[in-house]
């Protein structure tokens, strides 16, 4: 393998490392996300703190993580000689900085489930492949108000959107691979929807 893409994939790892959900927390003095409501490092939960700020800088930071790895693979590969491989580059690097937001590096690999990091990346590889996969979640979120359904069904049509907007076969490989992860993280989810026992979005975690 091209030793400059094993440093990009790397470099986007460790990007995707950084876990908001924990990093944002810490600073503003709240508790560890991974100690309460669903044990989960995402956005989701940190609003179950009752910190609005803290859950809106989370979904942002992990958003953002999840673009700038993209956007900046896209600027840089051509530069570093990656032009021949550029898409199979751009979605290597978008499959790692989900894996690296997944099982991060930084925190003891405990991470989060990756909608938010899911949908900067698609935001970076298509403006409206990002928007129409964002549509399709908030939809769902706000007739159903499950963050966890919103997710699965956003990551269930995420590869139909990609074929639609962006049919590059590296691209929508390394969709469906990012859907299979996120739809695996929330396994506990679907358990909790079958069962009926799913909370909903905005729901204080017990004390």
């Amino acid at each position: 393998m091209n030793l400059t893409l094993v440093f990009f994939i790397i470099a986007a790892y460790l990007i995707g490392s950084l876990s908001f959900a924990v990093i944002v927390s810490r600073v503003m003095g709240l508790a560890d996300p991974r100690s309460y409501g669903s044990n989960n490092p995402g956005a989701t939960n940190v609003l179950r703190s009752g910190n609005k700020k803290a859950a809106a800088l989370t979904l942002l930071g992990d958003a953002l993580k999840g673009w700038v790895a993209v956007f900046a693979a896209q600027q840089l590969a051509p530069v570093f000689g990656l032009g021949a491989t550029f898409d199979q580059t751009i979605a290597a690097v978008a499959l790692a900085v989900t894996i690296g937001h997944m099982w991060p590096v930084f925190f003891s690999f405990k991470g989060g489930k990756g909608v938010a990091t899911a949908a900067g990346i698609l935001l970076a590889l298509n403006l409206w492949l990002g928007l129409a996969t964002l549509g399709i979640w908030l939809f769902v979120a706000k007739g159903l108000k499950i963050s966890s359904l919103s997710a699965i069904c956003a990551a269930l049509a995420a590869p139909f959107l990609c074929w639609y907007f962006l049919p590059v076969p590296a691209y929508i490989a390394a969709v469906i691979a990012i859907s299979v992860l996120l739809i695996v993280r929330h396994k506990q989810n679907i358990v909790g929807l079958l069962s009926g026992k799913e909370g909903k979005i905005g729901e204080k975690a017990e004390s």
